[in-house]
């Protein structure tokens, strides 16, 4: 699904305001735990921009920093080698002609 930069804003706010509601927590207390205003939080949650500190500061005391590891997972394997190793040779590899000596100046 495509969506713009206020799109991903609103998104993201949307899911800090929900693990922050799923922790009973009320906006003046993430404020205060993460050092941060509560026009700050406020503007997080309905999207209106944000830092990325801050956001990362807010999921550290929600305790999803991991949403952050998911921005850049660790790659395990690729699967273009994976598709490589798998797929089978598409015809014998060429024999390689000895050299006959032909064309060399005598010494």
């Amino acid at each position: 699904m495509y969506r713009d930069s206020e799109e991903w804003e609103q998104f993201i706010g949307q899911r800090v305001r929900r693990a922050r509601l799923d922790m009973d927590m009320r906006q003046e207390e993430l404020a205060s735990r993460a050092q941060l205003s509560v026009p700050t939080i406020t503007r997080l949650e309905n999207g209106k921009g944000s830092s990325l500190q801050t956001l990362i500061k807010v999921l550290q005391v929600l305790r999803q920093a991991d949403w952050l590891e998911q921005l850049a997972p660790q790659p395990s394997i690729s699967p273009l080698a994976v598709h490589n190793e798998q797929r089978p040779p598409m015809r014998a590899s060429r024999k390689r002609r000895k050299p006959t000596g032909e064309g060399v100046l005598p010494s």
